[in-house]
């Protein structure tokens, strides 16, 4: 099979069709998806790649049924992904609880939009709580949130390897912005780079006997005993917090001494950033730190980025109403430390906001 990428290639591309090409340079088979904005042009990019490079898409009826193909693909061993956004990310929770509960190893690229509802089609960072705790029950998934065009097409590439590597439902979260505007970026042969490709293998009709060459995958989704669902859950959260230290990640930042520590996560970061300098230079010690996985979220990092800089305030700036805020408060509970928050569902932050915010607070 020809390989899309070769070498290091320089580009300038929007968000959207850094994703189609991530999943080509991350060997992806198939994408399923149904129309939403902000993700459309992944669906439409990835049509006008997939046949010259031997890969597939199919269009289904609605995001329910996209998110249940999905599910099917990867047992069949076929590396399948799909994207969408906002009330299609809510339709599409029913799947995904359905790769939580059987560990499948989906990969699904979330474009923010603005709700309730409909909301706006332009930018939201108002879809954490869904994508980071959705579906119903206790199911365990992984969630990448990206600041960057480089960081999505990195993170593209690495959620397939870690969904397949770790058998857990894998998430990109990016918003309206980066999805649509374009921005600089290196693309890239992972294997070239020394990244090896997560293979994808079937999970079902796999050869031997059952109990005599194999165990049986118990690839299943509901149980009639009370019990039997209480070990399932239980045996999926031990899983899960084995693998979490691997797979957790973050970006942390003059937090030593920062008296104020800004919380940050996605395209927020880079305001964040910009505003922790200059606040520096203006003599104020402020400390940036961002959360990459907001699930498994990373809390002890937090603690100790805290407990080291002796920060007598934290400060949240979000694009939602108090969305990380809420995560933050549940993951390191028992901190005693102000936790403040720069709310702005649904509208973009720069970096003035947060100076602003941080000298108002101090």
């Amino acid at each position: 099979m020809e390989k899309p990428i070769t070498g290091t290639m320089k580009a300038f591309m929007t968000g959207n069709e850094i994703v189609a090409w991530a999943a080509l340079a991350a060997q992806a088979d198939i994408m399923f998806g149904y129309p939403i904005t902000p993700q459309n042009e992944i669906m439409h990019y990835w049509t006008r790649l997939a046949p010259k490079y031997k890969r597939e898409f199919l269009q289904t009826e609605d995001e329910i049924s996209a998110g249940f193909t999905v599910c099917g693909a990867v047992q069949a061993g076929r590396k399948a992904f799909t994207a969408t956004a906002g009330p299609g990310n809510v339709l599409m929770q029913e799947p995904f609880g359905m790769a939580e509960a059987m560990r499948l190893p989906i990969v699904a690229v979330i474009q923010q939009r603005g709700g309730p509802s409909s909301g706006t089609v332009v930018y939201s960072q108002q879809e954490v709580t869904l994508t980071t705790y959705g579906g119903n029950g206790e199911g365990h998934r992984i969630v990448y949130s990206t600041s960057t065009h480089q960081e999505i097409f990195d993170y593209v590439i690495k959620a397939f390897n870690t969904a397949w590597k770790y058998r857990f439902p894998t998430f990109v979260m990016g918003d309206g912005y980066q999805a649509k505007m374009r921005e600089p970026l290196e693309i890239y042969d992972p294997e070239e780079r020394g990244l090896a490709i997560e293979p994808a293998r079937p999970l079902v009709g796999l050869p031997g006997s059952i109990g005599v060459d194999r165990e049986p995958a118990h690839l299943c989704n509901i149980y009639s005993l009370e019990e039997e669902l209480y070990e399932v859950v239980l045996e999926l959260d031990r899983a899960y917090q084995e693998i979490a230290p691997q797979v957790v990640e973050y970006e942390e930042k003059m937090c030593d001494d920062a008296e104020i520590i800004v919380l940050s996560h996605g395209v927020v970061s880079r305001a964040a950033d910009d505003a922790v300098k200059t606040l520096r230079e203006k003599g104020i010690n402020a400390g940036y730190f961002r959360h990459i996985t907001l699930r498994p979220f990373p809390a002890q990092q937090l603690r100790d980025a805290i407990k080291k800089s002796g920060a007598r305030k934290i400060l949240v700036a979000e694009s939602s109403y108090g969305q990380l805020m809420r995560l933050v408060r549940q993951e390191i509970y028992g901190e005693t430390v102000e936790i403040c928050g720069l709310l702005k569902p649904g509208v973009g932050i720069v970096d003035h906001d947060i100076f602003d915010k941080v000298k108002e607070l101090l």
